[in-house]
């Protein structure tokens, strides 16, 4: 068996793994990243991206009046009986140091969402804006020939391969064929796209969570920290004391025994794709083989069962094991179906969600993980414990071609194919749609009429649509009175069927302040360390704001290297 020793060992390469790395590797420690898929990005490069830190410098930058006092109240708002006050303090506190020297230090810089609101923001200490941003678009040939390793976005939320980054570029999609500024820019994109496809295959402008990878693998090149890809951790090492001292990487061409002097730290991604554990933990599925995740299918488990193998604890006790978010399944060209994850639709005037009663069961706009836990509970008071968990969102043609519908793009992009392949649901009336989904037609019709009622006036006195900052950010901000409200009354009617997903798992490691993993007792394993979704979440089950997986995955790999490295700044 060949043997290397060095000081830190990575396991796994998403945000919170390239962070500890890139931190370690600042401090004068020598790194390596082991990945055991092929490609190294993990759940980060197919996501938005989206960080949220409290209190930080693109922030404060923007003049918006942030503090920890006012981050703390709204945690403790957020996460009710699983406030976990050593951990959070130290996010509080070195989530801002984190930001600042990866913008400082190495090849990350931010974009902040000056209108990306706290997702409960009328809490207490909630914010309109500031918490939330993303890693500004990246030149992927800056990687040279690494960039054949990163692992693609989802294709689904692609435009045939080309990445759209959030926000303004987003707005200009959808006014293409409405506005000339609009039309000029598109055009740029699609053919800037068109070109790096013919002389690259791919893309090359990467934005969103494909950036923040390739900002952070960057880094970790520059430092010469290697990732391994194809190389997977299969034991932990330790020694008679009980510290973890390394581990047995498998690669292609044999075992490799890594010593690693200041200690080991678990980033492979959570247990989203482990059928064993989804059984145990996710309970709206009856089987964790029928839960459909977002997630890469490397995301096994990995990290937690190396974990447990020396004595530590997985928390399970949180009121969600996941962040859930709806998706739908659009049919790709094998045959196999894909996982389309509804972000910005459910908040467009004139769509909303209901189940086979016909009757809605939440305010669309809210979070995607509010609005799948109001989806699972309206599913179980009609149909039982038992009972599937489905919904459609439902939208006019006017709707449906200005904003698009799931996977279903708006105009002028042809949608003929996914009605044939099932995808996309048509009825001429509002009767006819509900019988092709199986849902109340007579109630349906009650249902659309009376949310026209007041829609017409911008209102929604059932659920709110459209009352929040968050639920207008994502609305249409061109649409009056209310972004998010509009009369479902011009057919033929549309439908798209919703599942749900997940975007990581919230149920891992327990750890302490420091991003040490503790065994059952509370007790540091010595050598250990997790970050990112193999650590427990922070966030007691809840879901704050957009990018409350990446923002604390960043601080918490910078927190591992800083204790590994014998800092305390």
């Amino acid at each position: 068996m060949k043997h290397l020793e060095v000081d830190v060992l990575v396991v796994g390469s998403g945000a919170g793994g390239l962070a500890a790395a890139v931190s370690a590797a600042h401090r004068g420690l020598e790194v390596v990243v082991a990945e055991k898929e092929p490609v190294f990005g993990g759940t980060t490069a197919r996501s938005g991206g989206w960080m949220w830190v409290p209190n930080n410098a693109p922030g404060k930058r923007a003049g918006l009046d942030d503090s920890l006092e006012k981050a703390r109240t709204y945690l403790k708002h957020e996460t009710g009986a699983f406030y976990d006050h050593d951990r959070i303090e130290a996010f509080l506190e070195a989530g801002p140091k984190a930001i600042e020297f990866f913008e400082t230090e190495t090849a990350l810089e931010f974009d902040l969402g000056p209108t990306f609101a706290d997702y409960h923001c009328d809490a207490p200490g909630g914010m309109d804006a500031g918490r939330s941003f993303v890693a500004r678009p990246f030149d992927g040939r800056e990687l040279g020939p690494e960039i054949k390793r990163l692992r693609p976005p989802m294709w689904e939320i692609t435009m045939l391969g080309m990445m759209i980054g959030s926000g303004k570029e987003l707005l200009h999609f959808f006014n293409v064929t409405r506005s000339p500024v609009s039309m000029v820019f598109v055009v740029g994109l699609v053919t800037k796209f068109a070109r790096e496809k013919l002389l690259h295959g791919r893309a090359m402008r990467l934005v969103n969570g494909n950036a923040l990878i390739g900002r952070l693998a960057k880094s970790c090149f520059d430092k010469d920290v290697p990732i391994w890809t194809s190389s997977a951790v299969t034991r932990l090492m330790r020694d008679d004391a009980g510290k973890v001292t390394g581990a047995i990487v498998q690669r292609a061409d044999g075992p490799v025994e890594i010593t690693a002097r200041k200690g080991v730290v678990l980033a492979a991604g959570g247990f989203p794709q482990d059928a064993v554990r989804c059984e145990e933990l996710i309970t709206h599925t009856p089987t964790g083989r029928k839960h459909v995740s977002l997630a890469p299918p490397g995301n096994t488990g990995d990290g937690l069962r190396l974990g447990e193998t020396v004595g530590a604890e997985v928390k399970t006790d949180l009121p969600n094991a996941a962040a859930w978010v709806p998706i739908s399944r659009p049919p790709r060209g094998d045959g196999t179906l894909g996982t389309f994850p509804h972000f910005v639709d459910r908040s467009k005037p004139g769509v909303i969600a209901v189940t086979r009663s016909g009757r809605r069961f939440v305010n669309e706009a809210q979070s995607y993980h509010d609005f799948s836990q109001a989806m699972i509970k309206r599913c179980r008071a009609e149909g039982g414990e038992e009972a599937e968990i489905a919904a459609w969102f439902i939208a006019d043609h006017r709707t449906f071609r200005r904003y698009g519908l799931g996977y279903a793009k708006p105009s002028p992009v042809p949608y003929g194919k996914l009605i044939k392949q099932g995808y996309l649901i048509r009825g001429k009336t509002l009767r006819e749609l509900a019988d092709q989904i199986g849902a109340d037609g007579a109630q349906l019709e009650k249902t659309v009429a009376a949310f026209n009622t007041h829609a017409v006036k911008g209102e929604d006195p059932e659920f709110g649509k459209g009352s929040t900052a968050y639920n207008r950010s994502l609305g249409d901000p061109k649409h009056e009175p209310n972004p998010c409200l509009a009369p479902i009354e011009q057919g033929p009617f549309y439908a798209v069927r919703l599942h749900v997903s997940d975007l990581g798992t919230y149920a891992g490691l327990q750890t302490n302040q420091n991003a040490q993993v503790v065994d059952q007792a509370g007790r540091a394993i010595e050598g250990l360390y997790a970050a990112g979704n193999d650590a427990a979440s922070i966030m007691g089950g809840n879901y704050p704001g957009g990018g409350i997986t990446l923002g604390p995955a960043l601080t918490f790999g910078y927190v591992a290297a800083r204790h590994m490295s014998g800092e305390n700044a």
